[in-house]
């Protein structure tokens, strides 16, 4: 075997405290709304393929110091990757650098008359964001501290 039982065991432990379902988060999870988890779950099922998860990455950039960069993959989540699920099956998933400063945050879906995105509408680990949404300051604190 690839781990060793008790390994075996945590990292089923870590995965269960990782996941959450809609509006309701786990621990210091992601919640995802039901409107992301809905569109998640369209997006996943109009491919007949793998399934598509949506990936959030946070990036140094835009006006506010950090940027949150959401992007549709059906590649496999590495093992240093954090999935959170909703009840319907619909995948987030966050790498553990990205992690930290997106902990305890609300993933939605908002469909407006020019724009149709995913984005993360409550961040803890912010302590400011841009008119958009789209980049954030993180608190002191926010990463490792």
């Amino acid at each position: 075997p690839m781990f060793a039982p008790a390994t075996r065991r945590a990292l089923t432990r870590a995965a269960r405290r990782a996941m959450c379902s809609a509006r309701a988060s786990i621990d210091d999870g992601l919640t995802l709304t039901d409107a992301c988890a809905t569109r998640l779950r369209a997006i996943a099922d109009e491919d007949g393929s793998a399934p598509a998860r949506l990936r959030l990455a946070v990036e140094g950039g835009g006006c506010s110091g950090f940027k949150y960069e959401f992007t549709l993959e059906r590649d496999a989540a590495t093992a240093r990757d954090k999935t959170f699920r909703a009840a319907n099956g619909a995948e987030v998933v966050v790498d553990a650098i990205s992690y930290e400063f997106v902990k305890g945050s609300t993933i939605d879906y908002a469909e407006e008359m020019i724009k149709s995105s995913f984005e993360v509408v409550k961040n803890p680990q912010a302590e400011t964001s841009c008119g958009c949404g789209a980049s954030f300051g993180a608190k002191d604190g926010a990463f490792g501290g």
